[in-house]
Order: C-alpha cells, then structure tokens, then sequence
C-alpha cells in the first residue's frame, strides 16, 4: 500500500524534499538521498507523523530499523507508539552475541546482525528503512525476527522504486510507503 493513493497533501511536500543523484553509489543507480528531507523539519515530521498514525494502536512492541537510515526514522516512530527500538547493523557493529542474516541488494551483497535476547518470540514487529528498491534487506530484517519468533507486522519505507518489484520478494507480507518512483 501507498500512502500517495490517499492524496494527503502531506505526501507532496515529502516527495519534493527528496533528492535524486545519479551514479551513486556506483554508475546507473539513481539514488534516493533522504537527507534533504531531513533538513525541512515540517517534512521530517510528516514523514514520523503518516508513519504514527497508521501504526498507533496497532500493539506493535518493536520497531526494527536498518542501517543506517531506518536508524533515523525508526527511533521516533517507535517512541511515538510506545514500542522499543532495535536496530538491525551491519556485521561486526554489535557487541555481544548477534544472530546473522546474509542478503542479495540492487548493487551487491550485504549482511544484517541483530542482538541475541533484543526480540522475544510473540512479539509483533514493525521493521522501518528508508527505502525498498529489490527487497533484499527488508527479507534479511524479516528472516531475522522471524527466526526468534517474532510476528512482523508490515513492513514501512518512506520510498518504493517499484519497477524493481521489491514488494513481490516480500512474500506477501504488507508493505506501506509515503512515496513512490518510476
């Protein structure tokens, strides 16, 4: 689901905030650079807010963000519903026992570490990124909570590139996204 199908005029302002660099991080990726989002506070905060209001009430009890830029945006959606914030890092950025989870993305092979004991089986998971493009890393995030008996709940980017059909990867599970491009 997109929230750009709601025509909430909030989305607008989201989507023009975000800057589009061509050749990086290697020639023919267009990448989608969030931080000038960041720098317009009322963007910023619509972005948090649209993400709050679709999961307030939801009984979410961990919002899993990936690094590094769910970082940014998982922290605060999940003070906002009461959740607790894990993050999921890149190898060898955890102290203590991790549990691993090996991926394939749009331009190479990554791995995602979670802490051991962060997640408890039942728990219902939101997992936050910046963005979805073949849906390598959002499979990694769920593997990983799955595998110590969580229940991810949705999965939630601010950006989908659609035409990489990283949403069929998922397996069905829910995807929702502030913006999309083509």
């Amino acid at each position: 689901m997109s929230a750009g199908t709601n025509e909430d005029p909030r989305i607008l302002g989201i989507k023009t905030k975000i800057r589009v660099v061509p050749n990086f991080p290697k020639p023919g990726i267009m990448f989608q650079d969030i931080t000038t989002l960041l720098l317009d506070a009322k963007a910023f905060k619509d972005t948090i807010d649209l993400f709050v209001e679709r999961y307030k009430g939801k009984n979410i009890s961990v919002v899993a963000g990936v690094e590094a830029r769910g970082f940014i945006f998982g922290p605060p959606i999940a003070l906002a519903i009461g959740a607790k914030f894990v993050p999921l890092r890149k190898p060898k950025k955890l102290p203590g026992k991790v549990i691993s989870q090996d991926y394939i993305l749009e331009y190479g092979r990554d791995c995602l570490e979670m802490h051991v004991g962060a997640v408890e089986p039942g728990e219902r998971a939101l997992v936050v990124d910046d963005l979805i493009a073949t849906g390598g890393t959002l499979c990694a995030a769920m593997d990983l909570l799955e595998r110590v008996g969580a229940e991810v709940v949705e999965c939630a980017c601010v950006i989908e590139l659609p035409e990489l059909k990283g949403r069929e990867r998922l397996n069905g599970k829910p995807l929702y996204v502030l913006v999309e491009y083509y």
